[in-house]
């Protein structure tokens, strides 16, 4: 198990240093950053989409304390991946898309990532007798959703409009489909029927990086850590 998550953490830390490298050589590379995921990459959008859950302490203190000297709505005491890749291509922290609602708000970004979020929909853990213990946990089609949203919104006339955009632009896809594992075993489903999901979580993630050929995107793949370390991350 611990060479497993070694075995991870080697692979997000070689896929950053791969897109920070070339960044440094020309900070230009890219001009906007967007993320889909879950805690592992969510900087806040959990705080606007479940504004009422006083028990989920990543809303206060000590998360956030060694960085921001505040909780930031991120599952950390301090910043996540996604903000030293932003970093290191010397772009401002990526937005939480429900922080925003104009287009200056996005034009370096967004963050579609919600803390809890699964890659299948509420509704085929329904149709598999596992009800996730909140019906209104976000999914992988709900942060795309919104990202087609935004698309409407940055690029009123035409789509065609964002190509350039995009075209510069870093897409982020995970880390997401831990919690389609970690939910099912509250309902206490048996480990044999929660391994069954594995193909349809493949699937679902590789349908989310089918877009329109008018639109090119970089994309880059980050691997879950162990589940082990969901509750949240240690950072600087």
């Amino acid at each position: 198990m611990a060479s497993s998550t070694s075995m991870s953490v080697v692979a997000v830390v070689l896929l950053v240093l791969a897109a920070a490298q070339p960044a440094r050589a020309d900070p230009a590379c890219y001009s906007g950053l967007f993320n889909f995921g879950d805690s592992l990459s969510d900087t806040g959008n959990y705080h606007f989409v479940f504004p009422d859950d006083i028990r989920e302490p990543a809303l206060r203190l000590p998360y956030g304390e060694t960085f921001f000297n505040r909780s930031t709505g991120r599952f950390s005491n301090g910043r996540l991946i996604v903000d030293f890749i932003a970093e290191a291509l010397e772009l401002p922290f990526v937005r939480p898309y429900r922080s925003g609602g104009s287009a200056e708000d996005f034009a370096r970004g967004a963050n579609f990532a919600v803390g809890g979020a699964t890659a299948l929909s509420p509704e085929f853990f329904e149709e598999n007798d596992a009800p996730l213990p909140n019906p209104d946990t976000v999914c992988l089609d709900k942060e795309l959703d919104w990202f087609r949203d935004l698309l409407k919104l940055l690029c009123p006339n035409d789509l065609a409009d964002c190509t350039n955009m995009m075209d510069k632009s870093l897409f982020l896809v995970g880390e997401i489909g831990g919690n389609d594992y970690n939910l099912p075993i509250f309902t206490d489903m048996s480990f044999e029927k929660i391994r069954t999901f594995t193909p349809s979580v493949i699937a679902k993630i590789s349908s989310a990086v089918t877009v329109s050929p008018s639109l090119p995107l970089s994309l880059l793949f980050l691997l879950s850590p162990n589940s082990r370390n969901s509750p949240g991350l240690h950072s600087q």
